[in-house]
């Protein structure tokens, strides 16, 4: 294992060491999960905010428009403000709609995600949560958004709440099939599921996606293509269809109910491209040419939460490129792709990639 210049795995424990001279166990233990917590937090409304100006950006730039440009600098300030709107705006509520679950729905999907925003390894040593069962984790993790969007949709008291809602129950759950393939796929090619160790096999051998050969990148692919399904985003966003359903399954929401959905959302995007960082393009590890060994050491010297955030917004950049791209598809064609096509592909793929892994063809995970 090659050692990285980079590592906070000493940094966090002289910090563990530190408040544990000085304060009981308990208290330390306290303290550092307040910090953590704070973290979490704090990135989770960056990076919300950081991928909604990004949105309206890339959608003018596709659409020949300028996108916002008139509050601050490049319009910078323009998703502040429409944060400080959002935060002022009355909460409505329902007749006859169920209160509690309507607005537990709302914490459900932000904390499915938040806990999924966890799972991602920032940095060697910079990880939240890091099992040996990580990629089991996130996918359990990952599901419990599926549960407060159908919340939503039946306590609101709204046909088209309810519609959506069944159609993005029907469509996430679909989805996740592939998903979860493409995952077993890169899982059955580096023989582990805990996170931290396949962002370190790919530091020592080479990203996942070139040293995997084809199946790597069909499994790349097709992770593209489901992730996009799973965050609810075009082409696939027929469970908040406007021309149909009003606004779907948060039609009945105002104020920050409605926000959280907005954040959810954004911060689904993130971490599903995230995760595609991590599993193929070699999350935190930097660039490695074989044979240019000069490259490699200027590139070592880049931190690796530089590495991490820059490749994951260029996946996010082609999940935007894909959405604005498509024009958005039939419910029983989305569901058809999935069956049909995809599922069927991952199925084939994965079974490609257990005969190179068994036969050793090319791929070595030692």
């Amino acid at each position: 294992m090659k050692s990285y210049l980079f590592d906070l795995n000493t940094w966090t424990a002289a910090i563990d060491e530190q408040l544990n001279m000085i304060l009981p166990s308990w208290a330390a233990t306290l303290i550092e999960s307040v910090i953590v917590a704070l973290i979490i937090i704090t990135l989770y409304a960056v990076f919300a905010i950081a991928l909604i100006y990004m949105e309206r950006k890339v959608c003018g730039f596709f659409q020949c428009r300028l996108g916002p440009n008139r509050v601050g600098k490049w319009g910078l300030l323009q998703v502040f403000g429409d944060v400080f709107k959002m935060l002022t705006k009355e909460i409505i509520r329902m007749r006859n709609s169920d209160r509690l679950l309507h607005d537990f729905a709302p914490f459900l999907v932000v904390v499915a995600s938040m806990l999924t925003f966890a799972c991602l390894p920032w940095n060697k040593g910079g990880h939240i949560i890091d099992f040996n069962i990580g990629i089991f984790f996130f996918i359990a993790v990952s599901s419990i958004g599926v549960v407060g969007i159908l919340l939503a949709g039946l306590s609101s008291n709204n046909k088209y709440s309810l519609i959506g809602a069944m159609r993005s129950g029907a469509q996430l759950i679909s989805y996740e099939v592939s998903i979860g393939l493409t995952m077993l796929t890169m899982v059955a090619m580096t023989g582990t599921m805990q996170i931290s160790e396949i962002v370190q096999q790919q530091y020592d051998h080479g990203w996942n996606i070139v040293r995997g050969h084809i199946p790597a990148l069909f499994a790349f692919i097709i992770y593209m293509i489901a992730g996009n399904a799973e965050c609810n985003r075009g082409p696939f966003d027929l469970p908040e269809g406007e021309s149909e359903l009003t606004a779907g399954y948060h039609t009945e929401y105002s104020g920050m109910g409605f926000g959280f959905y907005y954040l959810a959302e954004y911060l689904n995007l993130f971490v599903i491209s995230g995760l595609a960082t991590t599993i193929f393009l070699g999350g935190w590890a930097p660039l490695h040419i074989p044979g240019l060994e000069g490259f490699n050491a200027a590139m070592d010297y880049v931190p690796g939460a530089v590495w991490f955030v820059g490749k994951t917004f260029f996946v996010v950049f082609l999940l935007m490129w894909e959405r604005w791209t498509f024009p958005r598809l039939r419910i029983d064609h989305i569901l058809s792709l999935e069956w049909k096509y995809l599922m069927p592909l991952s199925l084939v793929n994965l079974l490609l990639m257990a005969l190179l892994v068994v036969f050793g063809l090319g791929i070595n995970i030692n």
